[in-house]
């Protein structure tokens, strides 16, 4: 099933869609008194998931709106903890990547690249992305396949590893390239605000086989640039999670970026960056699209 936060009568709530994908059955009104997104995933019991899948379907659901009534919130909009995302994680993507910054590349990544990107607030679907153009000119994006752990994770084992996901949405890493090779570290490069656009929902793990297989895809004023699947990772989801639950607890409602594949900005010669005006969609299959414009 796939829930979403959204906006209606002055309040952020969480509901879940109906199946034809054109109706929101509202949480509240229905029998749950989850806060936000992050309540639900910390004390959705199977019982409640049941109970939720069944209102999604149900003529008689308690205050129904039309899913164009409403204005669509990244699902997790104000995540716990900054999201832990995967860098070079597509084998075209670091061949690219080496390639901008005129580095050699030895073909090796026997382990993952991994960074924080702090988010104030996680854009919507039809938010806007703000250029920042006052500090920055390499303004980039990056459509990526992002994992919500649905409980705490500590030394899990990888064959364990999809009991943890809740479910999945799509996430658009933008990012400021000239900060991101600047300060040697991406922490600033990829945290300004505005550059977390999230969703349009989560499609929950029992929606989409393990390990997901799944086209990913990005558009800039309709010119397709990206166009990979999932099962393209040089690190895959399992593996992921075992590495990091070693150690460090991943706490429910944990968002995991595992990637972006080629086809961003700066892999162009001469590189394609965002410029105000542009649209911006990331799609991934049976999961959705989100679509955002430069400003």
């Amino acid at each position: 099933m796939k829930l979403l936060t959204y906006s209606a009568e002055g309040k952020e709530k969480v509901g879940v869609l109906t199946p034809c994908g054109k109706k929101v059955v509202p949480l509240d009104k229905n029998g749950f008194d989850y806060k936000d997104m992050n309540d639900l995933i910390d004390r959705m019991t199977d019982e409640d998931k049941k109970k939720i899948e069944i209102i999604s379907r149900a003529e008689n659901a308690e205050g129904v709106l039309d899913i164009e009534s409403v204005k669509k919130e990244a699902p997790i909009p104000e995540p716990k903890q900054d999201i832990i995302c995967l860098g070079i994680n597509y084998w075209a993507h670091a061949e690219e990547s080496v390639r901008y910054k005129k580095e050699a590349f030895d073909g090796d990544r026997k382990f993952p690249v991994y960074f924080s990107k702090r988010v104030n607030r996680a854009s919507a679907d039809g938010d806007v992305i703000p250029s920042h153009s006052d500090i920055i000119s390499t303004l980039d994006y990056e459509a990526e396949l992002a994992v919500i752990i649905g409980k705490d994770a500590k030394n899990v084992a990888k064959e364990d590893a999809y009991k943890y996901v809740f479910g999945y949405t799509v996430i658009n890493d933008v990012t400021a390239r000239e900060l991101q090779t600047r300060h040697k570290q991406w922490t600033f490069g990829k945290g300004l605000d505005g550059f977390t656009p999230m969703g349009p929902w989560i499609v929950t793990a029992d929606e989409i086989a393990a390990p997901p297989v799944l086209t990913i895809k990005s558009f800039v004023n309709g010119e397709p640039r990206q166009n990979g699947r999932t099962d393209m990772f040089i690190h895959d989801i399992a593996y992921v999670i075992n590495e990091l639950s070693q150690g460090m607890t991943l706490k429910a409602g944990t968002i995991i970026a595992t990637g972006t594949p080629a086809g961003v900005g700066m892999g162009f010669t001469p590189p394609k960056f965002l410029k105000a005006g542009d649209v911006v969609e990331c799609e991934i299959e049976n999961i959705g699209k989100i679509t955002n414009r430069v400003e």
